[in-house]
């Protein structure tokens, strides 16, 4: 297992916007090969930001790395840039692999 996650600051006040923008975007994530599952969590108010973390869960990362490369990587990201006043900052990517699984 292989799990992506962006962890964003968002300006107070820019929540729902934050939101807005995100359950509003077209996905296409569950055709891509090797998909398991997104979460858009939202955290905690800290030092002038709201946190929020997107969490990926990919088979490999090899099936994380064919998806950046791809067609719908590039429509799911065609407006990223349009919104950058909500920010602090860009967001901060972090990968992780799974060393120990329990079901």
């Amino acid at each position: 297992m292989y799990l992506t996650m962006n962890r964003f600051r968002v300006k107070p006040g820019c929540e729902a916007e934050f939101e807005a923008i995100w359950k509003g975007r077209e996905t296409k994530l569950p055709e891509v090969p090797g998909f398991v599952a997104f979460h858009l969590m939202k955290g905690p108010e800290a030092e002038g930001h709201r946190l929020y973390a997107s969490h990926t869960m990919w088979e490999s990362e090899a099936a994380f790395r064919a998806w950046t490369k791809s067609e719908a990587f590039r429509q799911a990201h065609a407006g990223a840039g349009e919104s950058r006043d909500i920010y602090l900052g860009p967001p901060e990517l972090e990968v992780f692999t799974s060393v120990q699984q329990i079901e």
